[in-house]
């Protein structure tokens, strides 16, 4: 039954969202350096005419950097989106996309006005039939074609300043893991020179933001791909796990029986074919991953370097991580002390908050511990573990920011490493996103967590959709109550009148079948209701 549910997923065909927009992918674009497409809803960009959006110069932040990074145009990430685009959509109200087609984050209807809560639960609470949605829409995702969006394969100068655009199609999953690529792979400076110490998503405060709005991403391009608006990502929580306790055939793949790093050919991701996982290839070539195949998922958990990762992290730890007041602290990159992401990240020892190089907790402990695909930062994503892994991380941040409610004005505004300061657009997105943006508790993005949201907020969000239906029917409700209470009290009076006719043919009828007694009136009536 599951396989034929995913062979009728597999002949849906719908967008995705990534970075370059397939409407701007075009050398006229390129060299006008504006990136504003058309909204099919009326015909114009941005979706101006009616109110969406409209094509505006892109403000970029002047606040200093970190000293991480010495060099000044030399990579395309920098002042992002500029190298490629100086105007782009900028979306009014609750409207967001590159064309401002979309909704924001937490609200849909075709006005964008209807509030939503989602809620995002752990793998092992999903019922058989919701772990094979969930496995089904992952290969969907990853034989369904983007169609609003491209990627570059080559870097603005090897485009001729844009004259000569080098892009290529590419699935829905793998544009994420190519957009992950994209945001860590190391600086090319020319012949055989690579700058190693940049990475816009990773090693400083921007990582836990960043990787929440990849999150919500990838949600939400599972959703329109599939029709399934209340769709969300599941989590794993590793939390005093003894092994890989998702690494099975029903789940995200077990162990081959005779070749330990592959996965079971009863799983369908052992079919799967990784991109962009030879950084060094692409280092000594001076070009960018081009999403081609590179062979099977690699994975053998357990089996990795002990000294560096003893073991999966503790709640012990994971409770200390959450004592830390700091979010960010000191250089704000690897190195920081008693930092709140660094620690999560797994820079920093989850026991003391010191940070250790040659150490990898928390976060990190997983990828470790994976010992294959997921042990590269570049290409971790193509092992879909890392959607699980990265859902849990976000809902431990989640609840840092529900526990010490700090301001956005916490997320450092200045003096962070190239691409983490809190005004500095993430890339690769577009549209466009600040770092601070997502420095935000998750309720006000739309969802939640489960073993997080209180029970009343729990009933509510279950609610939610049939209340959403009554408010839009109201006057018809209350219409028909009216309609009722007329009816209901005509019959009333019908009925009286014919009991007092009664009445008065027989007074027998008025006794009563039972003796009162003095106890029935100290009894009282309670509704559970």
């Amino acid at each position: 039954m599951c396989l034929l549910a995913l062979g009728f997923l597999l002949g849906i065909l719908q967008p995705s969202s990534g970075q370059f927009p397939r409407a701007c992918a075009s050398s006229e674009s390129l060299l006008r350096k504006e990136c504003c497409p058309l909204w099919a809803g009326d015909g114009s960009p941005c979706g101006e005419l009616s109110g969406r959006g409209s094509c505006q110069e892109i403000l970029l932040s002047r606040a200093p950097l970190g000293p991480q990074f010495p060099f000044t145009g030399v990579d395309d990430r920098e002042d992002w989106p500029a190298v490629f685009y100086n105007r782009t959509c900028q979306c009014n109200s609750n409207f967001m996309g590159f064309n401002c087609g979309e909704c924001r984050f937490g609200f849909s209807g075709p006005n964008c006005a209807n509030r939503r809560m989602l809620m995002r639960r752990s793998i092992f609470q999903l019922s058989n039939r919701e772990k094979n949605k969930f496995l089904a829409y992952l290969n969907l995702a990853k034989h369904t074609p983007s169609q609003d969006y491209v990627i570059a394969s080559g870097t603005y100068a090897q485009m001729n300043n844009g004259s000569t655009p080098m892009f290529r199609n590419i699935n829905v999953y793998d544009l994420f893991v190519w957009m992950h690529y994209y945001v860590s792979h190391d600086t090319l400076l020319g012949g055989s020179n690579i700058w190693r110490d940049i990475d816009f998503a990773h090693e400083a405060p921007g990582f836990l933001p960043w990787h929440r709005l990849f999150l919500l991403l990838w949600e939400h391009e599972i959703q329109k791909i599939t029709g399934d608006e209340n769709f969300t990502i599941p989590y794993w929580d590793w939390r005093d796990a003894e092994g890989c306790d998702v690494c099975t055939d029903e789940l995200m793949g077990g162990r081959h029986p005779t070749n330990p790093q592959l996965l079971s050919p009863a799983s369908f991701f052992s079919s799967w074919q990784v991109i962009c996982s030879l950084s060094e290839e692409y280092n000594s070539r001076q070009a960018l991953c081009n999403a081609t195949n590179e062979g099977p998922i690699l994975r053998n958990p357990g089996n990795h370097d002990k000294a560096r990762t003893p073991r999966l992290p503790s709640s012990a730890e994971v409770e200390f991580c959450l004592t830390l007041t700091q979010y960010e602290s000191g250089s704000m990159d690897k190195l920081a002390n008693f930092s709140f992401r660094n620690t999560l990240e797994g820079f920093a020892n989850p026991q003391t908050g010191i940070a250790n190089m040659s150490q990898s907790g928390l976060h990190n402990a997983l990828h470790i511990y994976m010992n294959g695909s997921m042990s590269q930062v570049q290409g971790s994503a193509n092992d879909p573990i890392f959607i699980l892994h990265h859902a849990f991380v976000d809902s431990i941040f989640e609840q840092w920011l529900r526990r010490h409610r700090p301001l956005r004005e916490v997320y450092p505004a200045a003096n962070a490493p190239i691409g983490h300061n809190r005004e500095y657009y993430m890339v690769p997105f577009i549209p466009l996103y600040r770092n601070g943006e997502f420095f935000t508790p998750s309720r006000e993005l739309g969802y939640d967590y489960e073993y997080l949201a209180d029970p009343v907020d729990s009933s509510q969000n279950f609610l939610m959709p049939y209340l959403e239906q009554a408010r839009q029917i109201w006057q018809w409700l209350v219409g028909a109550a009216v309609v009722g209470g007329i009816i209901t009290a005509l019959i009333t009076g019908l009925i009286v009148l014919g009991c007092r006719k009664k009445r008065r043919g027989s007074t027998a009828e008025t006794q009563p079948l039972l003796m009162e007694s003095e106890d029935d009136h100290n009894v009282s009536y309670q509704s559970n209701l």
